[in-house]
């Protein structure tokens, strides 16, 4: 990702709204008084010099019919919902590849844009909450995983299981694929209150690891368990990095040459 499309949109907000100030403060009453002053003057004026009277300047004109749909859609986007698309694979099969989401801005507490600090409190993250929150190497790229550990857990993985403070996250295999000599395994696991399915392949497992989650961070992992880089690689996500909670998939669109798709439209679980 090479721009910041947050920080675009406050910028393009922050000129409309300078373009319609000065169009209410300094532009609209010399206006007004000339269109009065002609109106006066007595006998009734051509439509075109009415029309020359009333012209607003171009750009401010401009400014000012953007200023109300772009504030709009920056409270939209900052502090309610936000449209993400997923471009990989680390989140199958609760995600696919070509996925339209919609993340709920507001779950964890309400922050301003671009900078993203939290100035009121909402909700802390639930264990198996989906969440997109800024990559901690990079945070200009956008992540989404699935919470695993929160602040003070102890997380161990083991033989392809998540362990909680010792206690081990419970998987039922559904299906083997392909049934002959298979390569991937299709599972429910329960994560706390949370069943989700994730996939795992049959490769030999790598070798155990453990994780104390810090306060104010989060250990996040991919339902694609042996596809996904994620907090058993680069580490922990800090609580000011969180974008919001994942909650609907929308639309799914695989690329440009098809059409979308509004067939599978769902909640994430």
């Amino acid at each position: 990702m090479d721009f910041d499309f947050a920080l675009i949109l406050v910028i393009l907000t922050f000129i409309a709204a300078l373009g319609w100030a000065y169009d209410r403060v300094v532009l609209a009453g010399p206006r007004k008084a000339r269109l009065a002053a002609a109106q006066q003057s007595g006998g009734e004026l051509p439509a075109a010099t009415l029309e020359q009277l009333s012209k607003e300047n171009g750009v401010v004109d401009l400014c000012r019919s953007l200023f109300p749909v772009l504030l709009v859609v920056l409270i939209l986007r900052s502090f309610i919902v936000e449209p993400f698309q997923i471009p990989s694979g680390s989140m199958k099969p609760t995600l696919k590849i070509g996925d339209f989401i919609l993340v709920n801005k507001w779950h964890y507490g309400f922050r301003l844009p671009v900078i993203g600090t939290k100035v009121i409190p909402v909700n802390t993250p639930s264990r198996g909450d989906v969440v997109v929150f800024k990559y901690p190497k990079d945070p200009s790229v956008n992540y989404i995983k699935r919470v695993v550990g929160l602040p003070g857990d102890r997380v161990t993985y083991q033989d392809k299981t998540v362990y909680i403070n010792g206690q081990p996250q419970t998987q039922v295999l559904l299906e083997q694929m392909p049934p002959q000599n298979p390569q991937l395994l299709l599972m429910d696991e329960t994560l706390g209150d949370v069943k989700h399915q994730i996939y795992r392949d049959v490769a030999p497992p790598r070798r155990p690891a453990e994780w104390v989650v810090p306060e104010g961070q989060y250990f996040v992992m991919g339902d694609n368990r042996d596809n996904s880089n994620d907090s058993r690689f680069w580490g922990f996500v800090p609580d000011e990095l969180l974008v919001g909670k994942a909650f609907a998939v929308w639309m799914h669109w695989q690329g440009f040459f098809t059409l979308p798709d509004f067939s599978d439209v769902r909640t994430i679980h």
